[in-house]
């Protein structure tokens, strides 16, 4: 084979293998704020949603089956948002806590969590 042939087969074997590895993923779904949630719902009930908050106190609760809470908006707490989560529970899970969630908006006001991830604690004290 030719040098030319070569090098032409080589970046057509990497773009085949880059749009494979790529397939199926969403690149352009970020992290939306509670607010964006509940401000403009229509827009996201029945889609996979990622959001950011905080546990809302009094609102956790663990039963064998499930995990509900209210997550408030990290920078407007006037806006929440009930979830529930029927995985693992994770570690260090508690109000008041920061966390990270991916899952279905199933209503106005309710998101069903697949993956909720917990944000890291600070390690200076003030």
């Amino acid at each position: 084979m030719k040098k030319k042939e070569r090098t032409l087969l080589a970046v057509v074997a990497i773009v085949i293998v880059s749009v494979l590895g790529l397939w199926g993923i969403d690149l352009d779904q970020g992290y939306l704020m509670v607010s964006d949630l509940t401000e403009n719902p229509q827009e996201y009930i029945g889609q996979n949603v990622n959001t950011m908050g905080t546990i809302k106190n009094d609102t956790l609760n663990m039963s064998l089956d499930k995990i509900s809470f209210v997550l408030v908006d990290a920078d407007d707490a006037n806006h929440d948002i009930y979830v529930e989560y029927t995985g693992d529970l994770p570690a260090n899970l508690m109000e008041g806590k920061s966390i990270s969630l991916s899952g279905r908006m199933v209503s106005e006001d309710q998101v069903m969590a697949d993956q909720i991830v917990m944000g890291c604690p600070s390690k200076y004290k003030e």
